[in-house]
Order: structure tokens, then sequence, then C-alpha cells
């Protein structure tokens, strides 16, 4: 049982560290792939004994998985991000389960940790399971569309114990990646010719909202899940005064 752990990282200074650190938990076998990076990540992440390869700068992070999977040595692949980190429950379980599966990928439950402060139990926001943990031979290919889900043979296994994901660290990052990433998807929208109106504004705006505060609970969660709901709510209001913005250019 031979397990890789890869990280996609750009300009992940400040994180990437605790991201390896964590990723030793697991395997001495920790693949970094660094897309560009303009910083020191490269740097830090050769310093910790990784091994450390360049991939081209893209705005989303598929493409470099893709590539990140077929350059992992192990026969297990796990995907971390440089904002995430392996428990060492998480940890053990692995190991433990994979002696014995028959599955060839497994989704692990996330918790979303926001500002470093709170645990976002509420709003939608747990157990959040993502794929992150696959057999490398039964893995095809990682589509370059943003958000896409890996093709793979076989069947899916869930666990149990969770990565802990240090998400949103401040209101700044926070805007900064709703640019990105909402560009990204209203471009995406505007290629397949969805419409965008006043009358969509309020209906993304407070139906996301009522979701994530009300319906799913956000507010138990206190100020912090309050916050994060509306956040949610503008960032799906983006989308669409980018995709207006687009259609009317």
């Amino acid at each position: 049982m031979e397990i890789t752990v890869v990280i996609c990282a750009y300009n992940e200074e400040k994180l990437i560290k605790g991201a390896i650190e964590s990723a030793y938990l697991l395997t001495d076998d920790v693949l970094v792939v660094d897309t560009e990076s303009i910083d020191s990540t490269f740097e830090i992440a050769k310093k910790l004994g990784c091994r450390v390869v360049t991939f081209p700068f893209n705005r989303y992070v598929e493409p470099a998985r893709n590539f990140a999977l077929k350059s992992a040595k192990g026969n297990w692949v796990f995907i971390l991000d440089a904002d995430e980190r392996i428990t060492p429950k998480l940890a053990q379980e692995i190991k433990k389960v994979l002696l014995e599966t028959s599955h060839s990928f497994f989704y692990i439950p996330r918790k979303n940790i926001f500002a470093g402060r709170k645990w976002l139990e509420h709003g939608g926001w747990y157990p959040d399971p993502v794929l992150r943990l696959i057999h490398k031979k039964s893995f095809k290919k990682w589509p370059h569309q943003i958000h896409s889900t890996p093709d793979i043979s076989g069947t899916r296994g869930d666990l149990t114990h969770q990565i802990e994901h240090f998400f949103h660290p401040n209101l700044e990052n926070m805007v900064q990646k709703t640019v990105v990433y909402e560009d990204i998807e209203s471009s995406l929208l505007h290629n397949a010719g969805r419409d965008a109106s006043l009358k969509i504004f309020f209906r993304k705006y407070f139906g996301e909202l009522n979701r994530r505060l009300f319906k799913k609970a956000g507010y138990l969660d206190g100020s912090y899940g309050v916050i994060e709901s509306f956040y949610q709510a503008y960032s799906k209001t983006i989308t669409y005064l980018m995709l207006y913005e687009k259609n009317h250019k």
C-alpha cells in the first residue's frame, strides 16, 4: 500500500507548510504541483522534502489535478489543498481502510473552519463530502472544466474522519476569490446562452440567503454563520451581475 499526497498550489506560502506537515502523517511521499507561483511556495515545499514539479498557471485547479494524479508514484493518491489539513485520526483511518477495501475511490467529510476560528456545522457546510482518495489504476482523467468530477472506474467508499479546511481567512480573501471564480462561472453561463435580469438578481440573492441562513440553519453558527450566509448570497448574485455585463457587451 503506497500512498502519494498531491498538493496543487499557487502563491500559498502562508499555508503550504501546514498542509505538507499534515500530509506527512499519512505518507513520506508528498508531491507539490506548483502552478508558477511568484512567492516562496516552491522553495518552502523543497525545504520540507517534497517532490516539487511546475505546471502552467490556470485560474482553476482541475488541469493541475489531472497532471498531479498522473505524476503520482503511489498506487493510492490523496488530494490535499494548501488550506486543508489531514488529522491524525483521518490518517489512521485511511491506513486501516486501504488494507481491506474493494472500493476504488473515497469521499471524505470536510470540516470547514471560518477565519481559522469557527467550525461551520450548519448552513449546508457540513459534512460537505469531497472526493480526495483515489486508486491510481482506476483513475482515467480529470476533465479540465471548473468544478468537474474525475472519471474513475469502480465503486465509491466513504470515510468517517474529516479533513480540516481553513477557508476564508478574512473578508478580503473572500472577495478576491469571488472575483476570480464568479467571473469563470459567468463566462460558462454566457457561453451556454443563459439570461440575466433584475428579477434573476433578486431571486438568486434572496433564494441563496434563505437556503443558507434559514433552511440550512446557518444562524445556529452565530455571527460567523450569518456572515457566511450573506457572503454566499452575495457571491451567487455577483455571478449573474457579471453574466449580465457579458451578455450586454
